[in-house]
């Protein structure tokens, strides 16, 4: 999750990257899209890897994958509008202090939708479950 100014906010890697590389890669991916108009499509290439994105808002959310994978561009896009949604229903209106603020609590979001890559769930109820069960407690 990048912002309008370029700041990353949440960064999920499943394959290791260097603090180096992920700055270059995620500064190199902000100037792309930044200076693209609202009216071209939300896939691009860049390097060796196929770049996802959809904007809400005043964030930017990111997928990349390998130019290899053979994957439905646009049930990644789809994916990205289900998280979307999952973070505005546990947040109730999601915004970037949401994610500034609460960062662990988003990453669990994330992480339960996905692990190593690859799409656990996708049910909203199933993944707001465990986090709604963990504020209960406290």
């Amino acid at each position: 999750m990048v912002n309008k100014q370029g700041q990353t906010r949440l960064a999920h890697y499943t394959t290791f990257k260097s603090i180096k590389e992920r700055v270059t890669l995620e500064g190199a991916l902000v100037r792309k899209w930044l200076s693209r108009t609202n009216k071209q499509c939300s896939f691009l290439e860049h390097r060796q890897y196929k770049i996802i994105y959809r904007r809400y808002a005043s964030l930017y959310f990111i997928l990349g994958l390998d130019l290899e994978d053979d994957c439905n561009e646009l049930s990644l896009l789809e994916l990205i509008h289900n998280i979307v949604e999952t973070l505005d229903k546990y947040f109730e209106n999601v915004c970037e202090l949401d994610i500034m603020f609460n960062i662990e609590k988003a990453r669990f979001i994330v992480d339960e939708f996905l692990m190593h890559g690859c799409l656990v769930d996708a049910n909203r109820t199933n993944i707001l479950s465990p986090i709604t069960l963990i504020d209960k407690q406290k």
